[in-house]
């Protein structure tokens, strides 16, 4: 992996200081330059957990993807730029007391002063580490905490306004490697249950909000303000280059897009 053009893949350049400060500097630029999404779950293209292979996609490719590979390569970068990291597995809660399949979430534990979650893979979710010690970090995407929910087991929690804590994936601070994650991604990109498997999810962090391309719907948030818009078939290359710098023709060559199975 060719580190200075993984970074130039999102604007960042390497840190002075391996510190909280350039820690953030370099999540902040990832999900603001690198979308999450599942074009190929969606266009039945394998997905295969090795660093060569996300590389290209990501960094060659100029594509995104989803928490393996966003997570997995980014990882393998804060390594090389000598930050003391590694990969976990969390559990999506799906809402209404149920859980998405056990440890099938990939996310990051970056070891500083204290332990802080890194995610780059979690699509709509937080721009800066946060401490595994209850300290609450707020963004434009809304204010997030860790608190430990038994020993050992952690609650992600986010906030918006006037709502309540709300969770958004549990995990243990175990070690995991890229390759341990190949089940849980085959279930994600072939499973009918996988929420990746029906239809077109791309989304990218923006200064004041986030644009986001669901089915054939594209929303654009602007601070307060939502603006919602019908996208044809026809307009998917150009939206997907538009909004999240995907050339689809240099991917998909003969295959023709489409925004479900």
């Amino acid at each position: 992996m060719n580190t200075e053009e993984y970074l130039e893949r999102f604007k960042a350049v390497p840190p002075l200081q391996i510190d909280l400060s350039s820690l953030s500097r370099l999540q902040y630029l990832h999900i603001t330059h690198i979308p999450f999404e599942n074009l190929d779950v969606i266009h039945q293209i394998p997905i295969t957990l090795n660093i060569e292979n996300l590389y290209c996609k990501v960094v060659k490719q100029q594509r995104g993807g989803f928490c393996y590979e966003l997570n997995g390569l980014f990882q393998q970068l804060l390594d090389q730029l000598g930050f003391n990291s590694y990969l976990i597995a969390g559990t999506v809660y799906a809402g209404d007391g149920k859980w998405a399949k056990e440890e099938s979430h990939a996310a990051i534990i970056v070891e500083l002063d204290k332990p802080y979650l890194v995610d780059v893979g979690f699509g709509d979710s937080f721009r800066q580490p946060i401490p595994l010690s209850g300290e609450i970090a707020t963004d434009i995407s809304g204010s997030y905490r860790i608190i430990e929910e038994s020993q050992g087991v952690y609650l992600l929690q986010r906030k918006r306004g006037g709502e309540e804590w709300q969770i958004q994936h549990r995990f243990t601070c175990s070690p995991r490697s890229l390759t341990s994650f190949n089940d849980a991604c085959r279930y994600n990109e072939t499973s009918p249950d996988s929420p990746f498997t029906k239809e077109i999810l791309v989304t990218i962090a923006t200064e004041k909000g986030r644009d986001t391309l669901s089915g054939d719907t594209l929303t654009i948030t602007n601070g307060q303000n939502k603006m919602k818009k019908h996208i044809s078939k026809d307009q998917l290359e150009q939206v997907l280059k538009k909004h999240f710098k995907i050339d689809a023709k240099s991917v998909y060559h003969n295959k023709t897009l489409c925004f479900d199975k």
